[in-house]
């Protein structure tokens, strides 16, 4: 480059602009970052709303200036009952040195217990790569109905997503007998606790400064007492965030009758997995769930999914709506740093709802909405 550079200085002016031109051409394409993207469709409707999220992603990468490169990985219960494992014993190898993972759905329990598709896929990579934070939006798109007469609300879920409930401690003795027991032991460490409130702490003071964290301290005396304080410890640090604590029953309550008064909410594994259906309940439909799987100091990639499941029952009529599997493609490239990129696919996805395309499940066929997200990018 530094010789391309002084030939400059012999050449005639008109040459030499002209060469200066292709030289700042050259360096802009020399920086052009390139992102390395592990596509795992997995089961069910999840490999035609991940197609669907990748073509945007695609789209709107060629009008930016990054590039973005796919590698599919066929882990899913077919490769279960064909190996006889949800990924390779070398699966967090294989996925280790992406930039992301961008996930279709997982799970077909007619072929293989949920239990088994679980813990085999989603739960390691989540463990492996750290990705303690689990994050869902939860508001109306525009042009979408909820089921509530209220349609002004905002909520972040943050749910902790490698510990607690699913930490998979317990087991069973005497099975298939009358003596048989079964154990299931929540894990709650002190890092772990603290470590997502102070990230739904964080979400609250970008946000509008109110955190509720949801617990059961009144019948988990243990675990939950504990969350409680590691919270109320927290909370001197952020005096700036308003908290509220809630028990999760009335937390499912007042995400029905007054959601608009929440903000950020962070709740454990299991509370977090049930309140984020309900969310996206809300917001009409699982069609609209989309989710990101954070490791938040970016030391590991991430995960991005969207949560309504693999729906077999629809997965071969076309008719699968890649609303949250865009959506969480838009929150993949944000956490990439690509924020214009991602602001420009959630201004599509708003452009075809606001005009009434994906709003109603079943009514549009999957091809016809990603190509409608494609023409409201251009």
């Amino acid at each position: 480059m530094m010789d391309l550079t002084r030939s400059l200085l012999h050449l005639p002016m008109c040459l030499r602009y002209q060469a200066e031109h292709t030289t700042r051409s050259i360096r802009i394409v020399s920086k052009m970052k390139t992102y390395s993207i592990a596509l795992i469709p997995g089961d069910g409707i999840g490999p035609a709303v991940t197609e669907a999220a990748w073509q945007v992603v695609e789209a709107v990468a060629r009008g930016a200036d990054f590039t973005v490169h796919a590698t599919r990985l066929p882990w899913s219960c077919d490769h279960y009952l064909e190996t006889g494992a949800m990924m390779p014993e070398d699966g967090v190898e294989i996925l280790r040195g992406r930039d992301a993972i961008l996930l279709g759905a997982v799970g077909w329990p007619r072929k293989v217990p949920d239990s088994i598709s679980l813990h085999g896929l989603l739960l390691p990579i989540r463990k492996a790569f750290r990705q303690y934070a689990n994050i869902r939006p939860h508001r109306l798109l525009p042009g979408v109905e909820g089921p509530l007469r209220k349609s002004e609300f905002d909520i972040l879920c943050v749910r902790e997503n490698t510990e607690g409930e699913y930490s998979g401690a317990g087991g069973r003795v005497h099975q298939g007998t009358e003596d048989e027991v079964a154990v299931e032991t929540a894990i709650f460490t002190r890092k772990g606790v603290e470590r997502i409130l102070r990230f739904g702490f964080e979400q609250a003071r970008r946000r509008r400064g109110k955190l509720a964290s949801v617990t059961k301290s009144n019948a988990q005396r243990h675990s939950m007492v504990f969350w409680d304080e590691v919270t109320h410890e927290l909370a001197r640090e952020y005096s700036d965030v308003e908290v509220t604590s809630y028990h999760i029953d009335a937390m499912a309550a007042r995400m029905v009758m007054a959601p608009e008064t929440l903000d950020v909410v962070v709740a454990s594994n299991l509370f977090g997995d049930v309140l984020t259906d309900l969310g996206a309940a809300i917001q009409g439909g699982l069609g609209f769930a989309a989710s990101a799987n954070l490791n938040p100091d970016r030391s590991t990639l991430s995960m991005f999914e969207p949560v309504h499941g693999s729906a077999p029952d629809i997965a071969h009529l076309g008719i699968a709506n890649p609303i949250a599997a865009i959506w969480s493609a838009s929150m993949m490239l944000d956490h990439l740093g690509e924020t214009d990129a991602a602001a420009r696919i959630m201004q599509a996805i708003e452009a075809i709802t606001a005009r009434g395309m994906g709003t109603v499940p079943g009514e549009h066929k999957t091809d016809d909405i990603t190509r409608a997200v494609l023409t409201a990018l251009h």
